[in-house]
């Protein structure tokens, strides 16, 4: 019982008889110049052509998310489009839509009427009067037990309420909800904005976790040194990596804070010295040979060879100590090579759990290049190849 009632406690139930009230508004008032059948045939054809206007589409759209879904103007969502028509496919179904709701909405209108007027009949049929009569409903007579009856065409009244709102609410998302092309690009969007916000979740874990590697390093190393002078320059290395990962942190937040927004311009390799100096600063010899025309790599390639370079480094920090590392970076035959290599160790434990490999090898793949990274002669090895044509 509760359930039956619950529809006529939420509001968008009486918006959705609003709505379809006001379809026939202005309809209605061609009868106060001709009381004809016809007239209502001429609003049907006038509204065809109404239709084919693109704009057509928004207001309806607009009118129809706000009385029959119940959400705001502004608010996301492609159930039903707010967009002005962009094929002579949508301008058909908003003409179907406009007819259609012409229809619904004299059926359910009249027939509330009806049904309204017979309640009063009821009511007022012990007082006198020859028939209950209601032009649809009639009840020969009248008699005080036919206030008995009240409840079945209050019972009516309601189900033709309920019943012509849901009824409206599924055409308006059949005819103007969005196109097939609408939808495809609307799943294009979203999976180009998944695509962003992983590709920022792997800048925050190469370039968090480049920080975060340095720092404990260089804090663990100027501890078991004992050294003043190293102890400063220890600071100092965890001042300038602690920076450069605010700033990066900066930049991806606003990049998620205002997703229209073009992204900032992030560190290329051409930065790359930045990551060797921290490595430097925190005991690790790095080897360095740079060929090619760096400059020339296409900024994608470039931004996405620096964070594969610095999740290497930290790798190697993270891993293997104070130990040597190669890294060899060169652009020959339309093709970004690096190779970073350090001896193999025992594993140092922390915290990493390949989710930085994993990225290496995903950064790689959607360029179009490849990466293989494990034991290689003796070394760890990170090696990838990305195009750059």
């Amino acid at each position: 019982m509760v359930r039956l009632l619950r529809p006529f406690g939420r509001a968008v139930t009486y918006t959705r008889l609003l709505h379809l009230i006001i379809a026939i508004v202005w309809p209605a008032m061609l009868l106060f110049v001709r009381e004809e059948w016809w007239t209502w045939v001429v609003a049907a054809a006038l509204l065809a052509p109404a239709g084919l206007v693109p704009a057509m589409r928004t207001v309806e759209g607009l009118q129809a998310r706000l009385l029959l879904t119940g959400q705001r103007h502004d608010r996301g969502g492609n159930d039903i489009v707010v967009a002005p028509s962009a094929s002579w496919g949508d301008r058909g179904r908003v003409v179907v839509w406009l007819e259609a709701r012409l229809v619904l909405g004299c059926v359910a209108t009249t027939l509330a009427a009806q049904l309204l007027f017979f309640v009063v009949d009821l009511i007022a049929a012990p007082f006198g009067g020859d028939d209950t009569d209601a032009g649809l409903f009639v009840l020969a007579g009248h008699a005080w037990w036919h206030v008995l009856l009240v409840p079945v065409p209050l019972v009516a009244l309601a189900g033709t309420v309920v019943a012509s709102g849901h009824l409206v609410t599924a055409l308006a998302l059949r005819l103007l909800g969005p196109s097939p092309a609408e939808r495809l690009a609307a799943l294009e969007e979203r999976t180009e904005q998944l695509l962003e916000r992983t590709r920022i979740a792997r800048e925050l874990h190469d370039s968090i976790g480049h920080a975060l590697t340095v720092a404990v390093v260089q804090a663990g190393a100027a501890r078991a040194a004992g050294d003043p002078a190293f102890t400063e320059r220890a600071l100092a290395a965890i001042e300038d990596t602690g920076r450069a990962a605010l700033e990066d942190l900066e930049r991806v937040l606003g990049v998620l804070r205002e997703s229209e927004r073009p992204v900032s311009s992030r560190p290329t390799l051409t930065d790359a010295d930045r990551l060797l100096e921290s490595a430097r600063a925190s005991g690790t010899k790095v080897d360095v040979e740079m060929t090619g025309p760096l400059d020339t790599v296409p900024g994608p390639v470039s931004r996405e060879g620096y964070r594969i370079l610095q999740e290497s480094l930290t790798n190697v920090l993270r891993h293997g100590g104070s130990v040597p590392a190669r890294v060899r970076i060169g652009v020959a035959d339309c093709t970004l090579t690096l190779d970073i290599r350090n001896p193999l160790t025992a594993e140092i434990p922390g915290p990493g759990r390949g989710s930085g490999l994993r990225g290496i090898r995903e950064r790689a793949a959607l360029l179009g290049g490849h990466a293989l990274t494990g034991p290689a002669e003796g070394d760890w090895q990170v090696h990838v190849e990305l195009p750059v044509s």
